[in-house]
């Protein structure tokens, strides 16, 4: 016996969305990963201050108005706000998709929809303090976070096979810890350089930028030799129906590691150009989205006894 329940727009609406969750969560990727490459481009313009205030644009307007004394600068911060209303949409979908889809990960559904909430908070902050570097970097690290979610999530729901093989779990946190440490000294090194925000109206952090450049690279060096000694230990693995995927995940954040130091030694040594800047911006976002699928899939598959 059919029930108005069974056809009411709500229960379309829901039943549609869970059929298409899985195109959701590449939805998200996609966009929690584009916040951060126009975040920088508000940056590397100098239009943080695009928009006086939030959450409007002008006191009065929601919308930018073009004035030649601020050339574009609004519309590229508008723009960005933008986007932001985007991933929110992107953020409810998802959450309503895997609420329909696979109930045991509702909790999980709900956190890009909370990342975006507090990511709209902590903007409206950073514009009203200015773009404090104190303040935009907890913004960027934010966007990083709901990066690495959004992959994990994706492959958590589409139960993508992990491998088979010996547990290494202090490898993969030591792995771990180091990302987030070299995000966190990439955010340092931005806000004691030229581009820590709107060079006319922000101020820099009392760093040494070369000094916590060192330091940043340092750790990427880390990174990279204790993600080896991870790949090393990971021919070891028995045959599995995860292994290719594994396969590619390595190869994949290993060549996203490699870009990212070239382009970070290239940067460094030519003064910071805008461009490269952006490129090692969204090189972060690729790094964080490879480091998350690498972790997932090499967590070794519980075994029955």
């Amino acid at each position: 016996m059919s029930t108005v329940a069974d056809t009411s727009p709500v229960r379309s609406v829901t039943g549609f969305l869970g059929r298409h969750a899985r195109g959701l969560t590449l939805a998200n990727i996609l966009a929690q990963g584009g916040i951060i490459v126009t975040g920088g481009a508000v940056r590397l313009t100098g239009s943080g201050l695009g928009c006086s205030t939030w959450p409007e644009c002008e006191p009065g307007r929601f919308t930018p108005e073009f004035h030649a004394e601020a050339g574009l600068h609004p519309f590229i911060e508008f723009g960005n706000r933008t986007l932001t209303f985007v991933l929110l949409i992107i953020a409810v979908a998802l959450a309503v998709a895997v609420w329909r889809a696979r109930p045991e990960l509702k909790w999980w559904g709900l956190v890009p929809l909370l990342g975006v909430v507090g990511q709209a908070v902590v903007g409206g902050i950073t514009v009203l303090v200015e773009l404090h570097p104190l303040v935009v970097a907890p913004h960027f690290l934010l966007s990083t976070l709901l990066v690495w979610n959004a992959v994990w999530l994706a492959l958590r729901f589409r139960d993508a096979p992990r491998r088979a093989g010996a547990p290494m779990p202090w490898h993969r946190r030591t792995l771990t810890v180091l990302l987030a440490g070299l995000l966190v000294l990439g955010v340092l090194t931005t806000g004691a350089g030229p581009h820590s925000g709107d060079a006319e109206a922000t101020e820099r952090l009392a760093l040494d930028p070369v000094a916590v450049a060192r330091i940043h690279a340092l750790t990427v060096w880390a990174f990279v030799i204790v993600f080896a000694a991870l790949v090393w230990r990971l021919r070891r693995d028995v045959s599995a129906g995860g292994r290719d995927e594994v396969r590619k995940a390595w190869l994949v954040l290993a060549a996203v590691t490699a870009a990212q130091g070239v382009i970070g030694y290239t940067q460094f040594f030519l003064d910071l150009p805008e461009l490269l800047v952006g490129l090692h911006l969204a090189g972060a976002a690729a790094l964080t989205g490879a480091h998350a699928a690498f972790h997932y899939l090499t967590r070794a598959e519980r075994t029955a006894a």
